[in-house]
């Protein structure tokens, strides 16, 4: 506590010349730690919007513009082979959607339609009613389930809706469950359309020649997904004949999840730079400044070295003035940081993703101490060994 108070003393009888040192501390923990306040929120905001697609499974489709669709398209006896011959492959539906006028009463939208099979790929939670299960599925019922959005068009009354009928162009539904009404954002993201119906009632009414331009794979192992992708991919050359011209692309929550995570760690590097310049040019900083220090302190040293100041003892004055001064700006660049983050995130990040995240403060203190203890090793150790080692004679003979 003694070395402590006088750290302080020294620091606050210069307090200008202090400010100008820890400066830079500040602005570089300031960018890391806002920055990484920021991450931490749009992190936890697009997890929050993945977590609705199902981890088991991937949809393969076709990619770019093709030289001749009827020769390229998936077809069904494909994906009956694709589920008898590749390994790992639990079952493969086709998938398709339209668009048209959908009507409750007097109630009409324009709205997507797609078609989706059970367990579905789009996860989120319902507010009525229940999901497309096997039987709709086996028996290719005229059932349907709508998203929120949907809902508050056609049932603009409220209340529970299923069991009631809603007409897709000339097709009539039975409503079996509403979609849970989603966060509010700019990037809210649902996975599929607007309604959904069972994959074996789209087939019937809107593609009855079992040709489409994407299936959904349900798999037994997803750690084993990529491989699955990639013979399912090879698989459906073979049986379409057709050359490398014709390409199949694939979609699913890992890949996707991957993507997203490659952008954060550019980010992380990014900000990590950031933060290695601004501890080389506050670290030189803080160096200097001690070293000017000990130049003023010269006669206070060899007087106390005289009257009996062990060396270790000198050597800890000078190591926590060091940390004093280090963790002073670190810390204070810690609680703008939160604070710039804080805003960003009330005031533009929740508006954007519908996601509130807390503050990451755990995060933020250890990486601010992390900063501190690296400026003041890697700078403050040689100014307190060159004041450790002062000759006491020549250090009271020093003008």
């Amino acid at each position: 506590m003694m070395y402590f108070s006088e750290a302080m003393r020294v620091l606050l009888a210069n307090p200008v010349r202090t400010f100008l040192t820890v400066i830079g501390l500040i602005i570089g923990v300031t960018a890391v730690v806002a920055i990484q306040t920021l991450g931490h929120s749009m992190a936890g905001a697009i997890s929050e919007t993945l977590d609705v697609m199902a981890d088991n499974s991937f949809m393969v489709f076709l990619g770019g513009v093709q030289p001749d669709y009827t020769k390229s398209a998936i077809h069904l006896t494909d994906l009956t082979d694709i589920q008898a011959t590749v390994p790992n492959v639990a079952s493969a539906t086709p998938m398709g959607g339209t668009n048209d006028l959908a009507r409750h009463g007097h109630n009409v939208g324009r709205f997507s339609l797609t078609s989706d099979t059970n367990p579905p790929f789009n996860n989120a939670p319902l507010a009525f009613g229940r999901r497309i299960n096997d039987d709709d599925v086996s028996n290719g019922t005229d059932v349907m389930v709508i998203s929120w959005q949907a809902y508050k068009r056609l049932f603009p009354k409220g209340g529970d809706p299923t069991g009631q009928s809603i007409y897709f162009g000339s097709h009539r539904y039975v409503l079996i469950g509403v979609l849970e009404k989603p966060r509010q954002g700019l990037l809210n993201s649902q996975f599929g359309g607007d309604l959904t119906i069972p994959y074996t009632t789209f087939l019937r009414e809107y593609n009855r020649d079992g040709r489409f331009g994407m299936a959904r794979f349900i798999v037994t192992d997803p750690s084993t997904m990529k491989a699955t992708e990639a013979a399912v991919i090879r698989r459906i050359h073979e049986l379409r004949h057709v050359g490398s011209n014709v390409q199949y692309q694939t979609f699913d929550k890992a890949t996707l999840t991957n993507g997203i995570n490659g952008i954060f760690t550019g980010v992380t590097l990014v900000v990590g730079l950031i933060g290695a310049v601004s501890l080389l040019v506050a670290g030189i900083g803080v160096m200097n400044i001690m070293l000017v220090s000990i130049n003023e302190r010269t006669r206070e040293i060899g007087t106390r070295k005289a009257i009996g100041a062990r060396r270790g003892q000198i050597l800890l004055q000078f190591f926590i003035e060091s940390a004093v001064l280090s963790s002073i700006g670190c810390y204070i660049g810690m609680g703008i940081g939160l604070l710039i983050g804080g805003f960003v995130n009330t005031f533009f990040i929740v508006k954007l993703t519908g996601y509130t995240a807390t503050l990451p403060y755990m995060q933020a203190f250890v990486t601010t101490t992390i900063f501190a203890a690296i400026v003041t090793l890697a700078f403050g150790t040689y100014p307190a060994f060159r004041a450790a080692g002062l000759n006491p004679i020549e250090a009271l003979r020093y003008e």
